[in-house]
Parts: C-alpha cells; sequence; structure tokens
C-alpha cells in the first residue's frame, strides 16, 4: 500500500539551484533517492525564478503564502508569486487535487548555518518530525514565530511542514557537499515520516529550539546605505552565542561597533546574502530547551493516517 503523499520542493528560491538538481536526478533516476513507501511528489517552487536565475521575479515566494492573500475573492497584488503560491495550493494543499499532508522545502544559504531546521510555530505535528530529526541527525532547529515583518511561509500553509536549510554555498552555485548534505537530511526526514505512519517514529522528551527573538540591519547613513560591515570576527559563527561587548560591527575607519544586547543569545543567518532586501544583517535568537508533549508523535500519526485514507485535514 502507497504511503502519505508528501511534497518536497526545491528551487522555492529560484537562485538556490542544490536542492533542485537533486531533485531533478531523482526524477531521471528513481534510486538516487528512497521514498520508504511514502508518496513521494518532488517540485520545483518557482521555476519562472530559476530560468531567470533569480531569487523571485516579483516578490518572495517564500513570503508569498500569506492567508489573506490566498483566498479566492482576495484582492492582491497581480505578480507571479502570488499566482505560483494559488497554483501549488490548488494542486497540492490540504484541498488540491494531488493533496498532499506534509511539505518539505528545501533550502540553501550563504550563512555558515551548517545543516539546521526551521520550524513555524508550535504545531504539534512539526515538533514531532522536527525532534526526530534532531535524535537521529543532531541538527539545531530555528524557531520562527511572532515576527510581523517576516510571513506568509510555504511550509505554514500545509498541516505539517519543515524547511530544510543546508549552507554555507554561494548563489548559483552548485557544491556537491551541499547536494550531499541535502540528500541525507531528507532521506532521514523521509525515513522518519514512513516510521511514524506505521507507529514506530520514536522521539526525545526533549528538544532543544533556538526561538526567534529578532532581527538586526547593518548600521545606516541618512541615504540608507550600509555604514559599517559584519565584524570579521563574527562572520561564520551561527549558532555561537554572543556576549555584550562582543564585535558585531566593523567601519571603513576600523572602529568596532560591539554588541549591547543580553548574554547568551545565539546569532542565525549572518550576512545571508539574501536578507540585504529585507534589511537584516542576522537575527537572534534564545537557545532553549523544552519538553516535548507526549501528545506529539500521535498527532504527527493520526495526521499521516487521515491523509492517506482521504479525510479532511
Amino acid at each position: 500500500m502507497v504511503g502519505p503523499r508528501v511534497l518536497v520542493v526545491a528551487g522555492t528560491h529560484g537562485n538556490e539551484v542544490n536542492a533542485p538538481w537533486l531533485l531533478q536526478q531523482w526524477e531521471r533516476s528513481s534510486g538516487l533517492l528512497e521514498s520508504h513507501g511514502l508518496d513521494v511528489v518532488p517540485v520545483i517552487g518557482n521555476p519562472e525564478a530559476q530560468r531567470l536565475g533569480r531569487r523571485y521575479v516579483d516578490r518572495d515566494l517564500n513570503r508569498s503564502f500569506r492567508p489573506e492573500w490566498l483566498e479566492p475573492d482576495a484582492t492582491t497584488p497581480q505578480d507571479q508569486e502570488i499566482d505560483r503560491a494559488r497554483a501549488l495550493l490548488h494542486r497540492y494543499g490540504p484541498g488540491g487535487s494531488e493533496a498532499c499532508v506534509l511539505a518539505l522545502d528545501l533550502h540553501s544559504t550563504t550563512a555558515a548555518m551548517g545543516s539546521s531546521l526551521v520550524v513555524y510555530g508550535r504545531r504539534l505535528p512539526d515538533l514531532a518530525l522536527a525532534a526526530a530529526l534532531q535524535a537521529r541527525l543532531g541538527l539545531p532547529i530555528y524557531l520562527h514565530e511572532g515576527d510581523p515583518a517576516q510571513q506568509g511561509f510555504l511550509v505554514e500553509r500545509w498541516p505539517c511542514g519543515l524547511v530544510i536549510e543546508i549552507g554555507p554555498v554561494p548563489q548559483m552555485v552548485l557544491s556537491a557537499r551541499i547536494i550531499e548534505q541535502t540528500q541525507l537530511v531528507l532521506q532521514a526526514a523521509l525515513h522518519l515520516i514512513a516510521a511514524a505512519w506505521n507507529g514506530r517514529m520514536l522521539i526525545p522528551e526533549r528538544l532543544v529550539v533556538h526561538r526567534h527573538l529578532g532581527s538586526l540591519d547593518l548600521p545606516r547613513d541618512p541615504q540608507g546605505r550600509a555604514d559599517a560591515l559584519i565584524h570579521p570576527e563574527l562572520q561564520g559563527r551561527d549558532w555561537s552565542p554572543l556576549r555584550r561587548g562582543d564585535p558585531l560591527f566593523l567601519t571603513a575607519a576600523g572602529d568596532t561597533i560591539s554588541f549591547s544586547g543580553p548574554d547568551g543569545v545565539v546569532p542565525v543567518f549572518i550576512n545571508e546574502a539574501a536578507y540585504a532586501e529585507k534589511a537584516i544583517a542576522l537575527s537572534v535568537t534564545s537557545k532553549e530547551e523544552w519538553p516535548l508533549s507526549p501528545k506529539a508523535p500521535g498527532a504527527l500519526q493520526d495526521l499521516l493516517i487521515r491523509a492517506q485514507r482521504g479525510e479532511p485535514l
């Protein structure tokens, strides 16, 4: 019996080329990735942006899944990414013609994030899968929530979803190491989803998250131009705690601007190339250890079973 349908998206950003390359190779040779009995649907998120070699055409697709923009009668800007978000949901969303219960969104980053997971909010199925992956591969989890400036993420529109981030790698550069790590995490995720479906997924009693606190921009002059850079001592130190007084930015004159926030916050996505347009030089998080609800594994299994039966999600 074929298992639940799982959406695997690559190329949500058109200049992130490694995950799309992996999925294209998988379509040519199905033995490259093991589906573990799941009905895996590989999709290029933004094929037009990929064709152009750009992050997006009109707006960031991974900020275009805002509910108020996706209603059939919604008044929204007419642009390529909102149309694409609607098309993906119409076909693969919970009520779509090829409805998928779970979405894995594959990304790469120019920041030194290594292999990591991004979770949006605190849905139990998301946390169960993230915790299982953390236990299996030791992956850090970035929990993004409560940021009104950053909304409309793709995986939020599916009943369960995770972002897999692999870095660092420059935009538009294929890297064997990045592809290998993407394949490793994707394979582990599919294996664990299948285990959850069959009631055999083991998860820890606790998980470690890096909870989003906010973002910092570079210092800017009155014209909005960058007036300083990420300090060399901070560059590449994603996931390493900051202390008050640590070097943060460096001016052209060689002056150091120090971190003035609370001790122990953890920076992520330091100097991510794509975030400059969003006025984000880095984000800061609080590293926290949480007990995982004993209901979490059952919530994920129940979701998968209901989807496999064709029940409303």
